[in-house]
């Protein structure tokens, strides 16, 4: 006789475990723990095997006589196909599903590139990750994603008028989808597909001080009427004369100033591009650094620039912007514009080449032999230049403005 829920129910845990059948090879196990369970009996190719459908009443009567059905059907199909085998393979393939989740192709992308990118740029992928991507598109899996629910989130990050971060997340977000489909995780990528869908700010580069601000600046600079700590100051000071960026200033360690050689080695792990850099060091840049280092070698750190907090870390990445905003010319730009600043004026002014100057910034150059390796490329042009760019800073410091 068919099971009816009134049976399933009234089924009771005695001493022995025993069966309570519906048909067609379902039962109710009832065993004397308590637990009632569903099983199907059945055979293939020749032989008796029982299959585990779940546990009454998490699997209803209905559900358990459901499973029945498609057990049934596989068998019915030619060739045969064993139930129990078809069970192992959706639970396999709901394993690789989760496995294939957004957030964990992304942070094999992203572990796969750490001897690549530079400590500070790879915090910064994962700093967006968490924040932007995981909260939201995280654990689905990575193929399922469609271009809505990722514009979703870029949406997200746009309402804060944060327009550049929302663009750098569907660029990170697109990595990370390439990863996908070279990992064959996914077919295809979804950021592509959001091509103008994102508002753009009228400005996208850093603030840049003109040339013709220079003067007044630097004179700001030196009465130092904001009451900047010397510390700090010196950092400005030491951010216009080099012109490297801002990550690269405040971590800048004395172990690698060679006030002799005057001359700044940035091993690779700081860069953005990850390759060594040498940063030549002005008579003026060198004469920050010995006030610099009077002041500081009673704290016995290696950081150059350490917070006025906690000496042994390094400045925080505002501490340089704070002090520019104090001094009046925080709308005009940021430390990081120092260098669009450099870049423009020793080209103009001074006559450089373009391959010494971007050298100097360390960035990627059109010309091939810009982009070898070799660290001391330019070096002594360079050391006339960042000479050069000091005297003339020195200059606009000494005219009058208004």
């Amino acid at each position: 006789m068919a099971l009816t829920n009134t049976a399933c129910l009234n089924a009771k845990p005695k001493d022995k475990p025993y069966k309570v059948f519906d048909g067609g090879g379902l039962y109710l196990h009832v065993k004397p723990n308590g637990s009632t369970l569903w099983r199907l009996k059945y055979r293939f190719m020749g032989k008796e095997k029982l299959l585990a459908i779940g546990v009454y009443p998490t699997i209803s009567l209905a559900e358990a006589r459901e499973a029945r059905g498609s057990a049934k059907k596989l068998l019915a199909q030619v060739p045969p196909k064993d139930p129990m085998a078809h069970k192992a393979e959706v639970k396999l393939g709901a394993m690789e599903v989760s496995q294939n989740t957004f957030k964990l192709v992304a942070l094999d992308w992203h572990n796969n590139n750490l001897d690549v990118w530079s400590a500070g740029y790879a915090n910064k992928i994962i700093r967006c990750l968490e924040k932007h991507l995981f909260p939201y598109i995280g654990n689905k899996p990575i193929a399922d994603i469609k271009p809505p629910e990722l514009l979703e989130c870029l949406r997200k990050i746009e309402a804060n008028k944060k327009f550049d971060m929302a663009k750098k997340t569907k660029q990170i977000a697109g990595m990370v989808f390439c990863y996908g489909i070279q990992t064959g995780k996914c077919e295809w990528n979804v950021a592509e597909n959001l091509s103008g869908a994102l508002k753009s700010k009228k400005t996208t580069h850093f603030a840049a001080l003109d040339e013709k601000d220079l003067p007044a600046f630097i004179d700001a600079l030196k009465r130092n009427e904001a009451r900047i700590f010397e510390r700090t100051r010196r950092a400005v000071w030491f951010s216009l004369y080099t012109f490297q960026r801002p990550g690269e200033i405040r971590q800048a360690q004395w172990s690698e100033i060679d006030l002799e050689a005057k001359e700044w080695r940035i091993n690779a792990d700081k860069m953005k591009m990850r390759r060594a850099h040498i940063v030549p060091l002005s008579d003026q840049a060198i004469e920050i650094l010995r006030e610099q280092k009077q002041e500081i070698d009673m704290f016995n750190t290696d950081w150059v620039f350490p917070s006025q907090a906690k000496l042994k870390n390094p400045m925080s990445d505002g501490t340089v912007n704070k002090a520019i905003q104090r001094l009046g010319f925080g709308e005009k730009t940021k430390a990081h514009g120092f260098r669009a600043l450099a870049r423009t004026t020793i080209r103009e002014r001074l006559k450089y080449d373009s391959e010494v100057i971007e050298k100097q910034l360390a960035h990627k150059t059109s010309n091939p032999l810009g982009e070898a390796y070799d660290r001391t490329q330019f070096l002594d042009e360079r050391k006339k230049m960042m000479q050069d760019w000091s005297n003339y800073i020195d200059i606009q410091g000494s005219k009058k403005y208004g």
